[in-house]
């Protein structure tokens, strides 16, 4: 384990002289703080970014979480919030106006493709989506009015890549402003702050968390470009996480190093084997050669991580649902990034619902966890043999 990295993980900002040298840094619990004097009361008012008035805005324990995430995605500074739905959300809303338009890849985070189609539209703001395969996709979509880039590198269902260095280089070239959804990897394994991104958003219920037990969302970026994102949308809209949560968040990254590398060291040998089965016809993994941008994966990202997903060789609905019931080791579930394996066949999401009716009924999106990964091959191996 890297010196530096297990210093941030374990150490950086708990100030344990400040906890009665606690080893575990304790959780400030407490919704609003007291002043001696209304000169003192005054002075915080100002500087509420970062100085403890209310919770709402901060927190001592959720400040030590911000540091954190803002040095693991080499950032001058980082939000907090209630989900990751609501990061994406505020950092959009933060940087709009009516008339404005967006270019978003295309196949992004389920309520990140509502926020623009469902919300922002009423409000006057319009939207493009376009195949991120290609950056030169974003150039073309651009208009007079378009002010903001959303990319998801890789999406979490299909994992198509964009190229995070092409793409931020042109929305500087035309004063656009970038943000990158790097949920599927996790700040380890990409960091696209380095790549020219002016933005990066988690769903931190996922890796950063890892224990499947806290629904949170972090934003991370420049000081100035947080602390507008905080004292407008992040405050008026209020998806604050609780101290609790946020001291879980801590202890998960604790192991953040240790989980993910298990996890993507799984999901190789997981994916290869499943690659070579006569029942898979495809396999969608950006660690695997066969991947359509698995040169891209190599050179923005660290390493792959832990989820994929499988388009079955199956006849109808029937079949894919007898796979899934026969798997003992992956549990039914959405969401990623704990110590359990997971599976979500996209069938039980079609129909009446009408959710992802553009996807073929016959992918199975997996998530590897912490379990012996011969283990999880033999699982797949005799569900694979019912279908």
């Amino acid at each position: 384990m890297s010196e530096d990295l297990s210093h941030l993980l374990n150490h950086l900002g708990e100030d344990r002289e400040h906890g009665y040298n606690a080893v575990v840094p304790p959780i400030v619990q407490s919704g609003n703080f007291t002043y001696p004097t209304v000169a003192a009361m005054r002075a915080v008012v100002q500087q509420e970014y970062d100085r403890p008035l209310y919770t709402r805005s901060y927190n001592p324990t959720v400040a030590m979480l911000r540091r954190k995430i803002a040095v693991l995605e080499h950032a001058e500074d980082a939000l907090v919030f209630g989900s990751g739905s609501a990061a994406i959300a505020a950092a959009v809303i933060a940087h709009m106006k009516a008339g404005d338009h967006i270019v978003c890849v295309h196949k992004p985070y389920s309520w990140t493709k509502k926020l623009l189609t469902d919300l922002l539209p009423r409000f006057g703001v319009d939207h493009a989506f376009v195949d991120g395969t290609d950056a030169e996709n974003y150039r073309r979509a651009i208009r007079p009015n378009t002010t903001f880039f959303i990319t998801e590198s890789p999406n979490s269902l299909t994992f198509e890549l964009q190229d995070l260095a092409a793409v931020a280089s042109i929305a500087k070239q035309h004063g656009i402003i970038t943000l990158c959804d790097n949920s599927f990897n996790s700040p380890l394994f990409q960091n696209p702050i380095d790549s020219g991104i002016d933005m990066v958003a988690h769903s931190a219920t996922k890796y950063l968390n890892g224990h499947s037990d806290v629904v949170a969302g972090v934003l991370a970026g420049t000081k100035e470009r947080m602390r507008q994102v905080m004292m407008h949308e992040f405050m008026t809209l209020g998806a604050v996480p609780s101290p609790h949560d946020a001291w879980l968040l801590m202890r998960g990254l604790r192991t953040l190093e240790l989980r993910v590398n298990r996890s993507a060291d799984s999901a190789g040998k997981v994916a290869r084997f499943l690659e070579s089965h006569p029942r898979v016809k495809r396999v969608h993994w950006p660690g695997l050669e066969s991947h359509p941008q698995h040169a891209l994966a190599l050179k923005q990202m660290k390493r792959v991580a832990g989820l994929m997903t499988i388009e079955l060789d199956a006849p109808d609905v029937s079949a894919v649902e007898r796979f899934c019931d026969h798997l003992r080791r992956f549990l039914i579930a959405v969401s990623w990034g704990g110590y359990e394996s997971l599976q979500w066949p996209v069938c039980a999401l079609q129909g009446p619902s009408g959710y992802y009716t553009d996807l073929p009924f016959n992918m199975v999106r997996l998530y590897i966890g912490l379990e012996d990964p011969q283990a999880l091959i033999d699982d797949l191996s005799q569900a694979l043999g019912r279908i």
